[in-house]
């Protein structure tokens, strides 16, 4: 390892590398492998939406390989259970006590595979991990590893079996980013690495991957913290989210759109993925465009629109649009 990975220019380095051994796992999905590094960065959780076969899963699991840290992948079904995210306690009859029995909600990484394809009582056993970094069960509370990313993919929710997730849940998730179909240039490029993955497979000869130590991950992280952001700047995403629960000032038209803004936990989110964006971008000091840039992100699913609007054709991703386009730049 390079005696200088410890340093800003070192974690850059770090950083770069895994952005670029991500693109090639991750064949012409660049925003989403920029994303992937920008909730890891802000220390948040990710929801990934797209159409089955888009490599959401692949893409999450490309991260999970190139982490020094454990993973564990769980498949949301219908019939899955709150204990099989958060474990049980089991009785010991030999010690006459019970025994806490933790489940994959323990794992540094998690990966939450089609999320929306479980009820709503199976979400609701995410709420607290997410939201507080902890599990209780029974009377006993459990903290969870310092490093702790939900990384969730889900189906569009028109899709046959499909649920849509709470209000509450949503608003917990760092960003909601969405994947379409790759162009046909790529779609070749697909082809040519799927056939090479199949032949490593045959052939029994596993990739072998660099895994970023976690140390270095943290001291990103304290980095990106400290990354200079001029007032005017954390005033605009004030205003931005301001704006996503009464754009009055700004348009009256798009206020009555509007049912339900971005709460606090958006006005962190926004500020904590800007500043990753900047970082990522080799800048020590965060601007507009690094606001601009992650905000259909971080704010599409914590925007709902009116019932009126509903009908007329708009949807969070579109009133999220219209706001950055009317509150002016500082």
């Amino acid at each position: 390892m390079e005696q200088s990975t410890g340093t800003a220019d070192g974690m850059q380095r770090r950083f770069a590398a895994l952005r670029e051994s991500l693109a090639e796992a991750i064949l012409g999905q660049s925003a989403l492998v920029e994303r992937l590094l920008v909730a890891l960065l802000a220390d948040g959780h990710l929801l990934v939406e797209g159409a089955p076969g888009l490599a959401k899963t692949t893409a999450v699991r490309a991260l999970a390989e190139r982490l020094d840290a454990d993973f564990a992948r769980v498949q949301f079904t219908p019939d899955l259970l709150p204990a099989d995210l958060t474990g049980t306690e089991i009785w010991r009859p030999q010690d006459g006590r019970f025994e806490f029995q933790p489940g994959p909600i323990f794992h540094p990484l998690l990966l939450a595979d089609e999320i929306n394809r479980a009820p709503a009582k199976v979400q609701s056993a995410l709420l607290e991990a997410m939201g507080e970094r902890q599990v209780t069960v029974g009377r006993e509370t459990y903290r969870l590893p310092q490093l702790f990313l939900v990384m969730a993919t889900q189906n569009p929710i028109e899709q046959e079996g499909t649920f849509p997730l709470p209000e509450a849940q949503l608003d917990r998730f760092l960003m909601h980013v969405r994947v379409d179909y790759p162009d046909a240039d790529t779609e070749s490029r697909i082809l040519g690495l799927a056939r090479t993955r199949a032949l490593q497979a045959l052939d029994a000869r596993p990739a072998t991957l660099e895994r970023m130590p976690l140390d270095i991950l943290f001291a990103a992280r304290r980095a990106v913290l400290e990354l200079h952001m001029a007032p005017a700047v954390e005033r605009y995403v004030v205003e931005l989210v301001l704006a996503t629960r009464d754009a009055t000032p700004y348009d009256p038209d798009l206020a009555r759109r509007i049912a339900w803004g971005a709460s606090p936990r958006g006005s962190i989110a926004l500020e904590r993925c800007a500043r990753a964006c900047a970082w990522l971008a080799g800048r020590d000091f965060v601007t507009p465009d690094d606001v601009r840039a992650v905000a259909p992100d971080v704010l599409r699913h914590r925007v709902l629109p009116s019932y009126e609007a509903t009908a007329e054709g708009w949807d969070g991703e579109r009133l999220v649009a219209a706001v950055i386009d009317r509150v002016p730049l500082p």
